[in-house]
């Protein structure tokens, strides 16, 4: 069966499958496991953005990716930004706020596709994606961070990213407002 998924498909399928080794790194009893927990999220982020180009490129775009990319993308984040908050590294309304942004924008958009409606994703997400990532990894990153900084930088990511996950929300429901009617 693993024959018939194409490369882009199982990308964003290895995806999903490295979210249960994130997790397994915050409980591993070594020094270093913020370090492995930081190389296994990046690693999994690079599917991502390679996935959605290979399908591309190759004409390999199928339902299936449509559905799992994002879904894998949204696993991977959440659980990156719920583990932080159960081991007291990130503010938990950093996490609440990003978190509830995610599921009401999922939920626009399948309001959205119910009515025959594609919303790309736009420039602003994009932005909020990327600053996302970089949060997650530098929080991960805590102790070299400030090592190398002299500051928490990773918190000031945080709430950056923090307002860009609010904008890019506002700016999503604002430009496709039309899509959906309170009636």
């Amino acid at each position: 069966m693993l024959k018939k998924i194409n490369l882009p498909n199982r990308l964003t399928l290895l995806r999903i499958l490295m979210v249960p080794l994130l997790i397994a790194c915050f409980y591993l009893k070594v020094s270093w496991w913020s370090y492995a927990a930081a190389l296994i999220f990046v690693l999994a982020y690079l599917t991502d953005m390679l996935d959605g180009k290979i399908a591309r490129k190759r004409n390999q775009v199928t339902s299936f990716g449509k559905l799992m990319d994002p879904m894998a993308d949204k696993l991977l984040s959440v659980s990156a930004l719920v583990m932080l908050t159960a081991f007291d590294l990130l503010n938990p309304i950093a996490t609440i706020i990003i978190v509830a942004r995610e599921f009401f924008i999922s939920a626009f958009r399948l309001v959205a596709v119910e009515k025959g409606v594609v919303i790309a994703a736009s420039w602003m997400g994009k932005l909020k994606t990327v600053s996302q990532f970089v949060a997650i990894t530098m929080v991960l990153l805590h102790d070299l961070v400030l090592r190398i900084f002299g500051f928490p930088l990773d918190m000031v990511i945080v709430w950056i990213s923090v307002f860009l996950t609010v904008v890019s929300g506002v700016d999503y429901v604002l430009k496709n407002k039309g899509t959906i009617s309170l009636e």
